[in-house]
């Protein structure tokens, strides 16, 4: 009694009034934070901590409705995956992708979208004007070139396609249409180490969400297009 009467004395009513709310509502501030946490996950890959595909389309539309003009699109292909699993083991494909990922990150910037669509399958959204395009994209397929060194010493080769898209070359501005050119465009240049630059024949691909239809094994036809050629231009053997 004593002690309850000293503790009044000290805070006073109104004081005790407001710890008292305080105190549940601490708990659901904390329940608020780890829901926000699970909810952030959710949007990401677990391996390479990309954005999944939903949150991927998300993000890059408001760039697309911010900076149109001056936004590019670009499809990565990693190179020879399958090649690393059977030979290295999946763990060793694993690693590759995750720094993949976090190489992508690195060059798009914080601004961008970065996304893993999907198995080996990277596609990016960032702010990039036509006068840095040609650099950055060279500078792109050269830090995909770099090998990847794995938790036990050993080294791997790696490489990745690269296409890119913007709305001046490709005369459009949807999110999907860019995509499609931009895939469509990865696809010429396969394993040349070269990354091509879309033009408006790539958009009347056919497609799918924005992926070109029957991507895995099929050829895109038709007469050369504008390519970015790279410092490194070694041909690549198939996936």
């Amino acid at each position: 009694m004593d002690s309850a009467l000293r503790t009044q004395g000290r805070f006073g009513p109104r004081t005790l009034l407001i710890i008292a709310a305080a105190v549940p509502l601490t708990g659901w501030v904390v329940h608020a934070v780890v829901l926000h946490k699970q909810l952030a996950a959710a949007k990401k890959d677990p391996l390479t901590g990309l954005l999944r595909r939903d949150a991927y389309n998300a993000r890059a539309h408001r760039l697309l409705t911010r900076h149109s003009d001056d936004t590019t699109v670009v499809m990565v292909d990693a190179d020879r995956l399958k090649q690393i699993n059977d030979g290295m083991g999946h763990a060793a494909g694993d690693a590759v992708l995750a720094t993949m990922g976090a190489r992508l990150t690195a060059w798009a910037g914080p601004r961008a979208a970065v996304g893993r669509l999907g198995g080996d399958e990277f596609a990016m959204a960032l702010e990039l004007p036509a006068h840095r395009r040609a650099f950055r994209l060279e500078q792109l397929v050269r830090m995909l070139r770099t090998p990847v060194t794995l938790d036990d010493g050993r080294t791997v080769d790696v490489a990745a396609s690269v296409g890119a898209a913007a709305p001046a070359s490709v005369g459009s501005r949807e999110l999907t249409v860019l995509q499609r050119a931009a895939d469509a465009a990865l696809y010429d240049g396969k394993h040349s180490g070269r990354a091509v630059l879309a033009t408006a024949q790539h958009r009347t691909v056919p497609s799918i969400n924005g992926r070109r239809a029957g991507r895995s094994g099929t050829s895109v036809g038709g007469p050369a297009v504008p390519v970015i050629t790279a410092a490194n231009s070694t041909q690549e053997t198939s996936k």
